[in-house]
């Protein structure tokens, strides 16, 4: 049993999830299989209100999944079943009764390690928080259990979430379900691992920098970063407030479209705690017409690399799926907006000497670091004078990208330069450089909401995908377009494992 005694019986706090589980809509799944761990959230929720099957059925059918696949993937580093299986009884109880708890009820969920969960360790990847158990939930977590969500155990993450690559010194290393030894990519990279495998229906994963969109790409599953402002950070181990405040965004990892979408309008809303939080309406993406939208696309965007050919394929067909419908796209890109804001985000990360780093080890008491993480270093701290004139840098980027965003309500582009590459043997000092700047930070640095769905295959047989940018509040276009794109060019495909 992983689980301390704060776990059972503890209240969630209080938090405005009522008033959006009221307009989270009980979708009809268009992704019915007869395969239940390769269903969707909507599909498992539609069963259960049904009483096709039981809460308890279906949690224990997670679990043997996980037991399958885990072994050779690492993604899910603890379990509370005891607690687990107690809830999807209590689920199917309150459903003999006639009570729904929510549009989740009774569905099983996993949740990245660097968010709290009450009475369950949360460990942040990080040695100094190894034996850590919370009192309370994370705000995202409280609102899904809220909404009649069950945990099930929490998956990897790098330390403090700040790699690309998945590992840490408390659980090792995670690997990709459609190849061993291949990178599920990071920070999410659990997440999107066991999500993408058919050992959990749904994950929350945290996007810094591209923590969710590149575990979505790398493991062929959808994803989508919300926008900044939209749902709070409290409880996670790098949360709110600071210079890269407008960076850390959290939201939903799960196998089809039609999950984020039941998924985050439970999951937004202020909780009176991250004050960068805003009470924005949640717009339907049902009521949106593709066809009248505004499109971009771009492959070239400046950087020194360039993408694989199957990467460039990807997003070709993406693209002649959107022409089909009779929607024109023009390929325009902001080379030179997002190459002056990549720079000001690189040199940003070490302008006070990574001191930011040194406060996360001192805070949780970690004395000694896996090699994955960039401690300080002095030589790169800059003057106040400088630093100040950084930050204002960083606002005219932001504003220079926002006003060529003004004449399209959609951008497709790649997620990543090719898919999945092997998990490093040994881990050296990133050789990464302004000029090779990928396509996901940029969206962090504006804020913009961006998804994610599978969009081809690379040479070695692993996920591609395609990324879909909207305009700041903007989150139900960026998901209806998705869904189509997924309908449109399969979406997720099954591991062979």
């Amino acid at each position: 049993m992983l689980f301390g005694s704060g776990g059972l019986g503890l209240k969630p706090p209080v938090t405005t999830a009522t008033a959006y589980e009221k307009s989270a809509r009980f979708y009809k799944s268009n992704h019915r299989t007869e395969d239940l761990k390769f269903a969707s959230v909507v599909q498992m929720a539609q069963m259960i209100r049904d009483k096709e099957i039981s809460s308890v059925e279906l949690v224990t059918t997670m679990y043997n999944r996980i037991a399958e696949v885990n072994p050779q993937i690492n993604a899910v580093v603890l379990t509370c079943k005891e607690r687990a299986l107690e809830e999807a009884k209590k689920a199917d109880e309150l459903l003999a009764g006639g009570k729904v708890t929510g549009a989740l009820h009774g569905v099983p969920m996993t949740i990245k390690d660097s968010l709290e969960t009450a009475g369950v360790i949360s460990t942040g990847g990080t040695l100094g928080r190894k034996d850590y158990i919370p009192a309370k939930d994370a705000t995202i977590v409280a609102r899904l259990r809220a909404s009649g969500a069950i945990l099930m155990g929490k998956t990897n993450t790098p330390e403090f979430t700040l790699s690309g690559t998945t590992a840490n010194l408390i659980y090792g290393m995670t690997s990709n379900p459609y190849k061993e030894g291949y990178s599920p990519g990071g920070s999410s990279g659990g997440a999107g691992a066991i999500v993408a495998a058919g050992g959990s229906p749904f994950d929350i994963g945290s996007d810094f920098g591209g923590s969710i969109r590149g575990p979505a790409h790398f493991n062929g599953i959808a994803g989508i970063k919300p926008t900044t402002g939209l749902v709070p950070r409290t409880g996670h181990i790098v949360d709110y407030g600071g210079l890269f405040d407008a960076y850390q965004v959290l939201g939903p990892l799960a196998r089809y479209v039609e999950d984020l979408k039941l998924i985050l309008p439970i999951i937004l809303g202020p909780d009176q705690i991250d004050a960068a939080i805003h009470p924005v309406p949640w717009n339907d993406p049902e009521s949106v017409q593709i066809k009248n939208l505004e499109y971009a696309w771009f492959i070239e965007h400046g950087s020194s690399k360039d993408c694989s050919e199957e990467t460039v394929e990807a997003i070709g067909k993406a693209v002649a799926s959107l022409e089909s419908a009779g929607i024109q796209l023009k390929e325009d890109a902001p080379i030179e907006e997002i190459k002056e804001a990549e720079e000001v985000r690189y040199e940003l990360f070490g302008a006070d000497g990574r001191a930011w780093v040194s406060r996360l080890t001192e805070k949780y008491g970690t004395t000694q670091t896996h090699p994955l993480l960039r401690l300080s270093d002095p030589s790169t701290a800059i003057s106040s004078g400088a630093f100040t004139e950084l930050v204002e840098k960083l606002d005219a980027c932001r504003s220079k990208l926002l006003q060529w965003m003004q004449g399209y309500d959609i951008v497709i582009c790649p997620v990543h330069f090719d898919g999945a590459a092997p998990n490093p043997d040994v881990f050296e000092k990133s050789s990464w450089s302004a000029d090779e700047y990928g396509y996901m930070g940029t969206f962090n640095l504006t804020g913009w909401p961006a998804a994610v769905v599978r969009a081809g295959t690379s040479k070695e047989g692993l996920p591609i995908g395609v990324q879909i940018v909207g305009q700041p509040f903007q989150d139900h276009k960026v998901l209806a377009v998705a869904e189509y794109l997924e309908d449109q060019l399969g979406g997720w495909q099954a591991p062979s494992m």
